[in-house]
């Protein structure tokens, strides 16, 4: 998979998760992933040349200031020696920046790393959701059990310093890797809380962590509840076989909780969308050309004429509104909560040569069945449900409660 093109992957978009890696995700501004510990790769690649010899003949006049910009870092930048690698990278992720494509962008080697560790579900790190895109690295979930939970933090949480180092300024997908570690090392996180005025710090003990991307179980009143974290690579069977399970029980409703799934691969959206529509297209997808390719549900779904729940938030996005918008649009069932994120564009990444990471282009568009653009604006629920910090605080749900009802009191 790392020697080729993952034409297969659309990725999320806002959070990263704090393990060894990356989910959902995140790396480039717009992922949801987990932040991790990674190996450290050897630096291989050799400095490229000072002049514009290796440039093709063609662009030779195009680059000769990008020639001459690096020839004179050599000759005159104070602290010498630089680094060309970390030149090198400065200048693909810049590139990439320049297109003004939030979801387009450079993964250096450890995020692309983490972007695939993310996806298998196994890390080592304190186990938390980030946001990358905002000012600072910010906290917007735990994982249940993992150390970031034990520690005490909670849903926006800002990391104003790492290891007494202050972050004000720096790249939240830079302090991302501050954060990454090999289990059993500990980090220092300056913490700035939401409506509270002092910072404050906590040190954590980064740990392996296993991230099961499909939990499910049977509520009261013969309700079927399964939650999807990720569209990674094994939650298709990992779903298919749990939904099987549930289904085992006859039961009369079923609520599918894509809360805080922010993407994954485009075949296990079509996969699990497939599950409970067996007709026409789960999503288009649309090019530069404007060209529409259209994504056909599969046969054989096991839960299509079940009455069906769909739990979304802020953070359901991109593949989770594949699966969201071809539901609303076919009228299979309700979708509760609040406004999606508003991810509806598809990314390529492709590994770049000596192992030097990789570059995340957005290819495409997609379009619910029914025509709808997601990106940028979001599924708005058939019913409105807030779910506020208190009542996170309280342990109470009234998004699935309302689910619930709608299953049992339709």
């Amino acid at each position: 998979m790392e020697n080729k093109t993952l034409r297969s992957v659309l990725l999320g978009c806002v959070v990263v998760v704090l393990v060894v890696c990356a989910f959902g995700g995140g790396f480039a501004a717009g992922h949801f992933l987990p932040i991790g510990t990674l190996p450290t790769l050897a630096n291989t690649s050799p400095a490229a040349p000072a002049t514009p010899g290796g440039t093709p003949q063609d662009l030779q006049q195009l680059f000769a200031p990008f020639w001459q910009a690096w020839t004179l870092v050599h000759q005159q930048y104070v602290d010498q020696p630089v680094d060309d690698t970390q030149l090198m990278q400065g200048a693909i992720s810049g590139m990439l920046s320049s297109l003004g494509d939030a979801h387009t962008a450079y993964f250096t080697p450890s995020a692309y790393q983490s972007w695939n560790l993310e996806l298998s579900g196994q890390y080592t790190g304190i186990g938390a959701y980030v946001d990358v895109t905002g000012k600072y690295l910010t906290i917007t979930k735990p994982i249940a059990g993992s150390p970031a939970d034990k520690a005490g933090l909670q849903s926006g949480d800002e990391i104003i310093a790492v290891d007494g180092q202050d972050m004000t300024g720096v790249n939240p997908e830079t302090v991302h890797q501050k954060v990454l570690g090999p289990a059993g090392t500990t980090v220092k996180l300056t913490i700035q809380r939401l409506n509270q005025i002092n910072p404050f710090d906590v040190v954590i003990t980064r740990a392996k962590i296993v991230i099961p991307s499909v939990t499910s179980k049977m509520l009261a009143d013969g309700i079927a509840y399964i939650q999807l974290s990720d569209f990674g690579q094994t939650s298709g069977q990992e779903f298919h076989s749990q939904l099987q399970t549930l289904m085992a029980n006859h039961p009369k409703g079923l609520i599918l909780d894509l809360r805080d799934n922010g993407g994954g691969y485009v075949t296990t959206a079509i996969h699990v969308g497939s599950e409970f529509i067996d007709h026409g297209v789960i999503f288009y997808e649309q090019d530069a050309n404007g060209s529409k390719q259209p994504h056909p549900a599969l046969p054989n779904g096991l839960a299509t004429q079940i009455p069906l729940v769909v739990l979304v938030n802020a953070q359901s996005a991109s593949a989770s509104e594949i699966v969201s918008g071809a539901i609303q649009d076919d009228g299979r069932g309700k979708l509760v909560g609040v406004v999606t994120y508003g991810k509806g564009t598809e990314q390529v990444l492709t590994p770049l040569v000596n192992q030097q990471g990789a570059a995340d282009i957005t290819i495409a568009r997609w379009l619910t069945p029914n025509g709808r653009t997601i990106d940028k604006k979001g599924l708005t629920p058939d019913v409105i449900v807030q779910l506020t910090p208190d009542d996170v605080k309280a342990g109470r749900d009234p998004q699935l409660d309302a689910a619930v009802k709608l299953l049992t009191n339709p």
